[in-house]
């Protein structure tokens, strides 16, 4: 008897889905243009001028280090909103992310029109479908060191990026089901 009830309370916890402050979420690493994580890897595109301890705004290099994923957006008219369990938001065309270092909302999310330096983030090319905020140079907001670093979807040839690290599409959709609250990336030299 003693048997049998461990095994039906054990089957039935096994059962029971964990709420999602206690699952753990993937951590990713990018070194030597590949993208990892525990169970998978993609090829993956860097900035334009490698990967840097010191990056500036416009140096057009990725930055060392390991950061926060902050949360992440879609295009609503390209693609279905992906599982994830970090905030998710659908973009509109009037999304944008603020690259002046002179502007109080440097390094941030801005509607569209804005009068400072900005990047539009309803992009033509399709690199936007997908991104995914990288906490670099945000918790505080250092103007000049750097802006609008994400992980987003890669162009067909990998050509580097402007600082940000890009894999393909067709891989991030779902890696986003494998990250939540407290993933990180980590950017290797």
């Amino acid at each position: 008897m003693t048997v049998i009830l461990r095994r039906t309370i054990l089957s039935a916890l096994a059962a029971v889905p964990l709420p999602v402050f206690a699952m753990s979420h993937a951590d990713l690493v990018y070194e030597n243009g590949m993208l990892s994580w525990p169970g998978g890897t993609a090829q993956a595109a860097c900035g334009k001028a490698g990967v840097r301890a010191d990056k500036r705004e416009g140096d057009h290099a990725s930055p060392a280090g390991t950061f926060p994923l902050l949360r992440a957006f879609y295009r609503p008219d390209r693609i279905a909103p992906p599982q994830t369990s970090l905030p998710l938001a659908a973009l509109s065309q009037s999304d944008g992310w603020c690259d002046d270092p002179a502007d109080p909302r440097y390094n941030t999310l801005v509607g569209l029109p804005y009068p400072a330096s900005h990047e539009e983030l309803w992009r033509a090319d399709g690199l936007y479908d997908l991104i995914v905020v990288i906490g670099y140079n945000a918790a505080p907001v250092v103007p000049g060191k750097g802006s609008a670093i994400f992980l987003h979807c890669a162009r067909p040839d990998f050509t580097g990026t402007e600082g940000c690290i890009a894999i393909a599409c067709e891989a991030l959709a779902p890696l986003l089901g494998l990250l939540g609250p407290g993933s990180r990336i980590t950017i290797k030299t």
